[in-house]
């Protein structure tokens, strides 16, 4: 059963993967488990439907367990490892084009909700970042982005946290032996280069170091999240999925002055 509007299904649940939150999908809706910041996040996917973004799910209330009950969005969703058509210049084109939109349909927000994040808001507060822009949390309609998901890290910030990251997603800008990276340095370079001519303005000396410490600050969440007892993130860290970031910002640094002349 649901509540505050978000209607009453019977449909059979079909459970969904979903990183570190608990999801399941009942016919046309997707519930989600409420954690830190789940507030914050309902507040602004109600102002972007309101604004007719066309990109995030709707919300549509609370169930009587107290889940989200959301939209489910119709596509493909980039599980690793990422087909052809999700490594394709089209689906990287379309990917940076939505984060343009989304900041700037949220660029008059971010100084209205500052606290109450799951992330803590980053100085300067100029969109709302979504803090995880990546193609496991976009939707796709063959190598079109359709849909973006999982605002759960959403958080006041510069631009650059979120392009950064995602052209550290995207480009990939990963090291040689990251189960999830492909294509060589020179060809990482030129697809950096096409999100940040597709996204537009962007400060481009600054993707590099900001991939970097992005990368650290996801290191140090996950320790400090599995050190609290997070089971999730304690599975994170036994896969070795902190060691494999560290070697990625390894990459990045040693390769700073080629990939940012390439961005130029």
């Amino acid at each position: 059963m649901m509540r505050d509007g978000a209607g009453v299904m019977s449909e059979i649940p079909e459970d969904l993967q979903g990183g570190s939150t608990e999801i399941t999908k009942v016919g046309g809706r997707v519930l989600r488990s409420r954690r830190q910041g789940s507030t914050n996040v309902e507040w602004l996917l109600t102002v972007l439907e309101r604004r007719g973004f066309r990109y995030s799910p709707r919300f549509l209330g609370l169930s009587d367990d107290d889940r989200q009950v959301l939209e489910f969005m119709e596509g493909r969703a980039g599980s690793y490892p990422l087909p052809a058509a999700l490594r394709s210049d089209e689906a990287l084109i379309s990917a940076a084009r939505a984060l343009r939109s989304l900041h700037e349909v949220t660029s008059d927000l971010a100084t209205e909700v500052v606290d109450g994040w799951m992330l803590e808001a980053v100085e300067p507060y100029e969109v709302i970042c979504h803090g995880d822009f990546a193609p496991y949390n976009c939707v796709f309609d063959g190598s079109g982005l359709v849909g973006i998901i999982d605002f759960d890290t959403a958080h006041p910030g510069p631009r650059i946290r979120d392009v950064a990251y995602a052209i550290y997603r995207f480009a990939p800008l990963t090291a040689p032996g990251n189960a999830v990276g492909f294509g060589s340095l020179a060809e990482q370079a030129r697809r950096a280069r096409l999100f940040c001519d597709k996204y537009g303005e962007v400060n481009r000396t600054q993707v590099v170091e900001t991939a970097c410490r992005r990368l650290l600050d996801l290191v140090s969440y996950m320790r400090s999240q599995a050190a609290q007892g997070d089971a999730a993130f304690q599975s994170h860290l036994d896969d070795g999925h902190d060691t494999v970031y560290l070697r990625d910002v390894h990459y990045l640094r040693t390769n700073a002055a080629a990939l940012s002349r390439a961005l130029m």
